[in-house]
């Protein structure tokens, strides 16, 4: 038998035939890695630079005035480095260009979307996170990690007052937290076996799926992903105060069945993204149960809110729910990414994501339980995002959490108030920490309503507002959609916004609306 050659094994110090180096591996010397004293150093400079960053942020403008092409020519345009250099210098540099021209979530005068004041000490726990690297997949890759993130979760229910042992998992944010409860549900509620023969085998049945009209779009992600299509959600009529119509609901899963098709889920919503509205929920728990319907609720918003000891019952029915999306980066204040998935039954959430593939072999813990995270989610590889939770609950408490929610939501009805007190803006709505409102010119109030003219510029009007507000660094506002009508919308997540930040939202509005009405009203409207 002709034996085998093995190329011989490098001696230290020998040289390379491709390229002549020596290799020392008994003693590397990586270009990735950092000494100690170099990694000491370059960290406290970037951590004061942090520090001032902060202690500026009050004051700075809350977004950069440059367009994308004047960014890609700040930001400049390198070649790819084939030779590595000293990392002090350009760190330095870009931290630097990062604080100029980013947009501040963390401004009290940032209104726009919800984005909150990522607290302080998130970015010391990502830090630490990072600097040890767990992988939170499997608990024998991240012991401790793991076990942190199982207490995190409890205090998240526990916050909430979710009666019972809920369970639940750690994502990036709120569409991964509802779409992941969109499998949950599907498995659960499926009457062949899903995971296995997926959505078109003989055995299965259409289904399909329902939320107001003011739902969030992750749930079109949602139904594409899972091969149900995006003609499978349902989107019910909503009242006057934005809230789906539970009467209009039930008729339609009556309806679906009627036609042979296989309702499943029912999604309720504790604070929408556009306004704040929150569904009757303990009206759609009902409806859930009487069809054997799972019920899920995406508080990926409003959800902490419920802490409070004045929160409605319409949003207190989200106890009711078998699953509830919270983002604790959104209203609990930690920096992105950070959303969670709770569940009443641990086993569906375990049902829905669970494979035990031979080369994960983690079963061999003295026989005492341990939650392994890869089988609980959609994914194997998992940062330690729970550790800003964990920290930050201990920092602030659950009575600081109360309180600065509380804080929030009075800024925004003190909001609405004072945009009452401006001749040139027409308010909308307010609910939980959102207030939406509009800027109207004297001479086009009584025409606002009927004239597609109007409203046509009055939308454009707008538009051009909120887009001037953010390029002339003052605040920071997004946008709702209220019927035919294009609103300025302001949503407070954040414990840096003062009574002063909100009273003078308004006035610069109208400065702006003046001169960009000025500036862009159609010849046909002026003079009106």
């Amino acid at each position: 038998m002709r034996k085998s050659k093995v190329a011989p094994v490098a001696k230290r110090g020998s040289k390379s035939k491709s390229s002549g180096t020596p290799e020392p591996l008994n003693r590397r010397s990586a270009p990735s890695d950092m000494a100690p004293g170099q990694f000491r150093a370059i960290g406290h400079s970037l951590v004061d630079s942090v520090a001032d960053f902060l202690e500026r942020l009050p004051k700075a403008r809350t977004a950069s005035p440059l367009l994308p092409n004047a960014m890609r020519t700040k930001l400049g345009k390198r070649e790819m480095p084939e030779k590595g250099a000293d990392i002090a210098p350009i760190l330095e540099k870009f931290s630097r260009l990062f604080f100029e021209q980013s947009t501040h979530n963390g401004s009290p005068r940032f209104f726009g979307y919800i984005t909150s004041s990522a607290a302080p000490i998130s970015a010391l726990a990502d830090l630490l996170a990072a600097a040890v690297n767990p992988n939170v997949g499997a608990w024998a890759l991240s012991p401790i990690a793991s076990e942190v993130e199982n207490e995190s979760i409890r205090w998240l229910a526990q916050f909430m007052g979710l009666p019972g042992k809920w369970d639940g998992v750690l994502v990036s944010g709120g569409n991964m937290a509802n779409i992941v409860g969109f499998y949950v549900a599907r498995k659960a509620k499926a009457t062949w076996d899903i995971r296995a023969k997926g959505v078109s085998d003989a055995e299965s049945q259409r289904l399909v799926l329902y939320g107001s009209a003011e739902m969030h779009t992750w749930i079109n992600k949602a139904a594409d992903m899972g091969g149900l299509g995006t003609a499978a959600v349902r989107w019910i009529a909503t009242d006057g105060e934005h809230r789906m119509r539970a009467d209009e609901l039930r008729r339609r899963i009556v309806e679906d069945r009627a036609a042979g098709l296989h309702p499943f889920m029912v999604v309720g919503t504790a604070g929408s993204v556009g306004t704040g509205a929150t569904d009757p929920l303990p009206a759609i728990a009902k409806i859930c149960k009487e069809f054997d319907l799972w019920f899920h609720v995406d508080g990926a918003y409003g959800a902490p809110a419920v802490a409070l000891d004045d929160a409605s019952d319409d949003l207190k029915g989200l106890r009711l729910a078998d699953s509830i999306a919270i983002d604790p980066h959104k209203w609990l204040y930690s920096s992105i990414e950070a959303g969670c998935l709770l569940v009443r039954d641990s086993s569906a959430l375990h049902d829905a994501f669970a494979f035990k593939p031979p080369y994960y072999q983690f079963d061999d813990n003295g026989g005492q339980e341990v939650k392994n995270y890869f089988e609980y989610g959609p994914q194997n590889t998992r940062g330690f995002r729970a550790l800003k939770i964990w920290l930050g609950f201990q920092q602030a408490g659950a009575s600081g959490y109360r309180r600065m929610i509380a804080d929030d939501i009075a800024l925004a009805h003190r909001l609405h108030e004072f945009v009452g007190e401006q001749e040139l803006l027409e308010q909308g709505s307010v609910a939980l920490s959102i207030s939406t409102f509009r800027f109207v010119p004297a001479d086009l109030r009584g025409r606002s309503r009927g004239d597609k003219a109007v409203t046509d510029y009055l939308n454009e009007l707008n538009a051009r507002i909120a887009t001037a507000l953010r390029l002339s660094g003052k605040a920071f506002v997004s946008n709702a959609h209220v019927e035919d009508r294009f609103m300025l919308r302001a949503c407070i997540v954040n414990f840096r916004t003062t009574l002063d930040d909100v009273k003078a939202l308004p006035r610069v509005i109208v400065d702006i609306g003046r001169d960009v009405d000025k500036k862009a009203r159609p010849k046909s409207l002026r003079g009106s």
